[in-house]
């Protein structure tokens, strides 16, 4: 049986606080792999800015190729929409009974977790690694302990795929902030969808 960490986000685009974030959970997570999982476009939230599923995708293939705990997933993207953690997780396990699954989700995202479809019966199912955010919180509900870690030592960088896409619209080099191998495509993607 294998564990792995599903890190689920738009990746538009991915970056190197994603990609220091889970190469800190597949060293010293407890985890033997970490898995990308790309989101599709939310049909009920426009987000001009998003790449197209298949350019996101292609980004973080590209950006993991070397590193052999990575892997990268599309899985939602021929699930309904809009698609829900809870019901990806219930399909993962049923598609790969014989791994583990756990969640990674930012500390941001733990305060509005209990607002989340099903978000009990993935407490019920599911370990959930958190890490800390600057704008998140550092505690976890006493209620949730038992089944939330807090990755306190994870690296924090806070740099967001916001900010790599505006300081391209603004004209800036921010090549060191994504991957060198998608840089150029990275830069000449969102540039052509600002013209």
């Amino acid at each position: 049986m294998s564990k792995i960490a599903l890190f689920f986000g738009s990746f538009n685009p991915i970056h190197i606080g994603h990609l220091a974030l889970a190469n800190h959970i597949a060293e010293f997570g407890g985890v033997d792999e970490v898995r990308f999982v790309v989101s599709p476009q939310n049909p009920f939230k426009q987000n001009l800015s998003l790449m197209d599923d298949d350019i996101r995708l292609s980004w973080v293939k590209q950006a993991i190729e070397d590193y052999p705990r990575f892997s990268v997933s599309d899985i939602e993207f021929s699930m309904p929409k809009p698609s829900y953690t809870s019901d990806t997780l219930e399909r993962l396990s049923s598609l790969e009974p014989e791994n583990e699954f756990v969640l990674v989700m930012g500390g941001d995202n733990l305060a509005s977790f209990s607002g989340w479809r099903r978000y009990e019966w993935i407490l019920d199912h599911y370990r959930i690694l958190v890490y800390p955010r600057l704008d998140g919180p550092t505690e976890i509900p006493e209620a949730w302990g038992g089944r939330i870690t807090m990755l306190s030592n994870a690296p924090r960088i806070e740099v967001s795929s916001t900010f790599v896409r505006n300081s391209i619209g603004e004209g800036k080099d921010v090549r060191f902030f994504v991957p060198q191998r998608i840089w150029t495509s990275v830069r000449d993607e969102f540039v052509k969808k600002n013209r």
